[in-house]
């Protein structure tokens, strides 16, 4: 039989919070071993730093400029094929739990034309998945760190009372209490951890994060540039040993069930973090923001996949995108669609078939400005449309210079080098690979200005 897929993705999590990433603190020992037995993904990048429009991505493998979903409050177009219809034709069995949002449509930052933010998603609304259903479109609307509701595939309210991200663990593992084998599976555990909670401006760990992660230790971008990690850091880091717990409780349950050799399990974050650190210009629409930027901070994300060909302890030292999710969860599903969605098929670049590639990522910002962004293995650079609202517009004809970052000489992008002559010449490189990508993306070819 095919392969089982568990895709566990986890909200707003920076990749240095891991363990095999660098994170100094014991906090992720399944992780590191998840990646001991598979592949770690030492590069990877989110190709757009907010929730909706990358949860649009990983279920249609398409931009979100292309979708519509280009900020947060659109809903899943009904006309694309997605993720979760290809997964139930190969005849996979389907399970998601977690946070959806992508069932809610109308202005940002107002309450919805079409509201299901805290009520069921209907059948219709759920890409395509039609098996097991333990979701609600907005999880930080329908619950705190502790206590909350989903709904299930009937649309019945489900209550919990605990730490969410053991709730919403707990909700998978009952998936395989009927799971009958005579399909494999594809499950998603879209788990909100470790998003800050929005009603309360704070990042809620579990009861004693503050007192058990004293000893925390800053990344480098965040203990200089302000923000409120010094404070928030603590919580954040027990929303992610917490992730960690949760996922070890899985592994455990597979192997419970004889299911652990026969499932690849795929380890990600729809994007980082950056604390209030960065998007303080002018020319920004004023959010308590913690995405919504180019820089690694909010982009580079963790990407551990283990099982079936994905083993043997490899580094991928080559930026990927998570954009290739969806290609590469088909792939592994025997399933090849070719052109009909972005990226690649990542065990291409695990095995070395690399000839003629990039090795660049390209990352469509929105909400904050209408910016676009290329990162290369030394280079960050980053351009916006000045005057333009990126919570009303998806994509400009115009663009002008934001960032620029050599990590080689500046590896926590703290000097804005984008008006330096000395990099002029490597800067007008750069903004012809950004033309080129954001043409292949978008079809068109915009004007960038100094």
């Amino acid at each position: 039989m095919a392969n089982n897929i568990i895709f566990y993705f986890s909200d707003q999590q920076r990749w240095d919070t891991i363990g095999c990433y660098g994170q100094p603190l014991p906090i992720t020992p399944n992780l590191d071993a998840l990646a001991a037995e598979g592949v770690r993904f030492a590069n990877a990048f989110s190709p757009q730093p907010v929730c909706g429009p990358c949860r649009a991505l990983f279920q249609t493998g398409r931009y979100p400029t292309e979708t519509g979903c280009f900020r947060n409050n659109i809903m899943l177009p009904s006309n694309i094929k997605t993720l979760g219809m290809y997964m139930e034709e190969a005849g996979y069995e389907t399970a998601y739990i977690g946070k959806w949002h992508l069932a809610s449509d109308g202005e940002l930052e107002k309450k919805p034309t079409i509201d299901h933010t805290i009520t069921a998603v209907p059948l219709e609304l759920r890409g395509g998945y039609t098996g097991y259903w333990r979701a609600a479109d907005v999880l930080e609307f329908t619950s705190h760190g502790y206590d909350g509701y989903v709904f299930d595939e009937n649309n019945n309210r489900i209550d919990f009372k605990g730490y969410r991200a053991d709730c919403i663990n707990d909700m998978a593992l009952e998936f395989f209490d009927t799971y009958t084998g005579e399909k494999p599976f594809f499950m998603t555990i879209s788990q909100i951890e470790p998003h800050h909670q929005n009603d309360r401006k704070h990042y809620e760990g579990p009861v004693g994060s503050k007192e058990k992660y004293a000893n925390f230790v800053l990344p480098h971008d965040l203990e200089v540039l302000g923000g409120n990690a010094a404070e928030e850091y603590p919580d954040y880091l027990g929303q992610c040993a917490s992730l960690d717990e949760n996922l070890g409780r899985l592994i455990a349950k597979l192997k419970e069930k004889g299911l652990y050799e026969n499932t690849i399990i795929i380890y990600a974050s729809d994007h980082g973090s950056h604390f209030l650190t960065r998007n303080r210009d002018d020319h920004l629409c004023g959010y308590d923001d913690y995405k919504r930027s180019g820089h690694d901070a909010a982009l580079h994300v963790p990407l551990i996949i283990a099982g079936g060909p994905y083993t043997g302890g490899k580094v991928v030292e080559d930026l990927v995108s998570t954009e290739s999710l969806p290609k590469t969860f088909l792939a592994m599903a025997g399933v090849d669609v070719g052109d009909k969605m972005i990226g690649e098929n990542l065990l291409d670049v695990v095995q070395g078939r690399t000839e003629g590639r990039a090795n660049q990522v390209f990352a469509q910002i929105s909400e904050s400005r209408v910016g676009r962004c290329i990162r290369t293995p030394q280079y960050l650079y980053a351009v916006y449309a000045p005057g333009v609202n990126g919570g009303a517009a998806a994509a400009s004809d115009t663009y002008a210079d934001d960032y620029l970052y050599d990590m080689a000489v500046d590896p926590f992008q703290l000097n804005n080098i984008v008006t330096d002559p000395a990099y002029a010449e490597i800067k007008a490189q750069l903004r012809t690979d950004l033309i080129n990508w954001i043409e292949k993306a978008e079809g068109m070819r915009p004007v960038i200005t100094d």
